[in-house]
């Protein structure tokens, strides 16, 4: 399993006009895919879900994966016109607001993160601690669209791991987060607040709805009982194939009891109650206090 615990790099290639390189960059800690998504003509690049690390022991943040990853945009001679992310993460905090500092490149994520937002001050009973559009240049719409360089991306709404999670479709890449798992091992969990097994379901039928040899780029892996190493793109005609939750035939009750099974045995994520926290003001930390240090406010017995 040694593959697992270390940062990984892989370059899916452009395959034409119209079609973005692709890298993924693998983060250990959390089995997250943090993503560079580049048109080969003009070298302007999007960065989507990278993560700021954050370790639970300590309590203690840093940017080492944010600084890979820029070291890839510069070792490539890229141009960053976008930071994005799919869906407010429970598992990992986001770099967002650090990498729009640094690089000066409009941030964004789905509008309905206000819904999020509005769940999770009632957890937090922080009423007034979340304010998207303060935090995001851009608010994503279903079915919104925007250009990295000359590459046209379209946006999808696709609910059920979280109520507000999207999809980046740009060209023949898909960036589908957390919806789909590598077809190995199947599909997302759908039990956060705000999420439903039904609507990931009718999501990820969305996505399947691509043409075949769409780039399907996902959110995490943790390998499986048959392979040891990191895996994250797929195509659809592969997924529609060998997913092992959704492939051609499946029934749709069938998937339901499946998913809703399997996600009565998970725990939460051990990172969760920090992260949305931050995540929810773009990866920032709250206001100091008066003396200089950042505090998190946990709920007890909550969940």
């Amino acid at each position: 399993m040694a593959e697992l615990n270390e940062p990984i790099v892989r370059q899916s290639a452009s395959t034409g006009p119209n079609s973005p390189d692709v890298w993924g960059i693998y983060e250990p800690d959390t089995g997250s895919i943090q993503y560079i998504c580049a048109d080969p003509a003009t070298k302007k690049a999007a960065l989507i879900d990278v993560v700021l690390n954050f370790d639970p022991a300590r309590f203690a943040t840093d940017t080492r994966s944010m600084e890979q990853v820029l070291g890839l945009v510069e070792k490539h001679g890229l141009t960053v016109e976008w930071v994005l992310d799919t869906h407010p993460h429970a598992d990992h905090m986001m770099a967002s607001s650090h990498l729009k500092k640094r690089t000066g490149a409009a941030n964004a994520i789905g509008e309905k993160v206000r819904d999020i937002a509005e769940l999770w001050r009632d957890y937090y009973n922080t009423p007034d601690a979340f304010d998207p559009h303060r935090d995001f240049d851009r608010l994503f719409a279903d079915g919104d669209t925007f250009r990295i360089g000359y590459l046209d991306v379209r946006v999808m709404l696709s609910p059920g791991h979280t109520l507000g999670s999207i999809t980046y479709v740009c060209g023949d890449a898909a960036f589908v987060h957390d919806t789909l798992m590598q077809p190995d091992s199947g599909t997302s969990r759908a039990d956060f607040p705000g999420g439903t097994t039904e609507d990931l379901w009718n999501s990820i039928q969305v996505i399947l709805s691509l043409p075949k040899d769409t780039r399907l780029f996902v959110g995490h892996d943790y390998g499986s009982e048959d392979r040891d190493r990191p895996e994250w793109e797929a195509s659809v005609a592969t997924h529609k194939a060998k997913n092992v939750h959704v492939k051609d035939g499946t029934d749709k009750a069938d998937y339901i009891q499946t998913r809703e099974d399997r996600d009565a045995t998970l725990d939460l994520p051990d990172r969760m109650l920090a992260a949305l926290q931050v995540n929810l003001r773009a990866g920032q930390l709250p206001e100091a206090e008066s003396n200089g240090a950042h505090y998190l406010k946990m709920p007890v017995n909550k969940f």
